[in-house]
């Protein structure tokens, strides 16, 4: 590691973090994401964190490790979890974060019981709240990062289930709002990608728009784009027939209905279906996506979507963490 990579970060000692996660006791993991377990921990003064633990058998995790701790060390937002240091030792390489008390979106959304808890008006702050997030990251911030991986589970969610987006080791940073890169690694998880990306690496400010759009279908729906199946359709061939038949009002967990408001679901799923448009520039860019929920402006008709996704899975595994050689057509659908 060079001095410039940890500037600005807290460095914990092992020990610290050992006793604050008793050891890295199985009664205190969180979760397992891409590229190892996370952990909850209490410091001796009490204040609680979440502790991301690489996996030494994480061969490709290491850049991202280093990834995370330049970009998001340097990132600040309400909406964007926050890095409080990172600890390396040896093999053992530790990224220290703020612990937030409701965990992930996906606990919430997915869960039968819980997904009471968050009614129509908390998933509208949710979804305006990632919005932001996204637009900091993309306009705002002096980095200008492409986030790469937003998802579900990505979203994390505080005491007063204000949204936080994390895991930014698959971020990268571009040079401005219409900057377009490729890469030769496709890293991400399949559902959520834009078809551009998963076919040629080219990322942009609009293939984040698209996942943002997949996540937006999902928080209407109550249902994953990986497992969902509606009489053989796809979240997404499903989200468009909504639409086309009643603007889309129908489309929120039935459940939630008498928290709903009509015109105001069904603009959301316009901006969802135009989210993730096959065509990048007929995407909107964040700053458009912003005021498409903040105001009442009209809305361009979105296009049928291109491509219906089935994706594996989409929890943190790195089963998600595909190569372009990888990519396979039994994947993705022709509409």
């Amino acid at each position: 590691m060079e001095p410039q990579d940890v500037s600005g970060v807290n460095l914990f000692d092992m020990h610290t973090i050992r006793t604050a996660t008793n050891n890295f006791s199985s009664s205190n993991k969180l979760g397992q994401g891409g590229f190892g377990p996370v952990y909850k921990g209490k410091l001796i003064d009490g204040k609680e964190i979440a502790v991301k633990r690489l996996s030494s058998s994480s061969g490709q995790g290491t850049d991202e490790f280093m990834n995370e701790i330049r970009l998001i060390s340097k990132l600040q937002h309400k909406n964007l979890v926050r890095l409080l240091g990172c600890c390396i030792k040896g093999e053992e390489k530790l990224l220290i974060y703020e612990y937030l008390v409701n965990k992930s979106l996906d606990v919430f959304l997915f869960d039968s019981i819980l997904k009471f808890e968050i009614d129509w008006p908390k998933r509208f702050n949710i979804i305006q709240g990632v919005a932001r997030g996204l637009l900091y990251l993309h306009r705002d911030s002096r980095l200008r990062v492409i986030h790469r991986d937003l998802k579900v589970s990505n979203i994390l969610l505080d005491e007063k289930m204000i949204p936080k987006i994390s895991d930014f080791g698959l971020a990268r940073m571009s040079q401005g709002t219409q900057y377009q890169d490729n890469t030769r690694r496709v890293v991400g998880t399949l559902g959520y990608m834009a078809p551009e990306y998963a076919w040629t690496g080219v990322f942009s400010e609009k293939s984040d728009i698209y996942s943002f759009g997949v996540l937006l279908l999902e928080i209407i729906i109550g249902e994953k784009i990986s497992r969902f199946s509606e009489e053989g359709k796809t979240l997404l061939a499903y989200a468009w027939e909504s639409w086309c038949e009643t603007k889309g009002v129908d489309l929120l967990d039935q459940a939630l209905a008498d928290s709903s408001h009509p015109t105001e679901v069904g603009r959301c799923v316009q901006i969802g279906l135009l989210c993730v448009q096959h065509q990048p520039a007929e995407r909107p860019n964040t700053l458009e996506l912003m005021s498409m929920l903040t105001t009442t402006s009209d809305l361009p008709s979105p296009k049928q979507p291109t491509f219906a996704v089935h994706s594996r899975d989409d929890d943190s595994t790195s089963n998600d963490l595909i190569t372009v050689n990888e990519m396979t057509q039994s994947v993705i659908q022709g509409r």
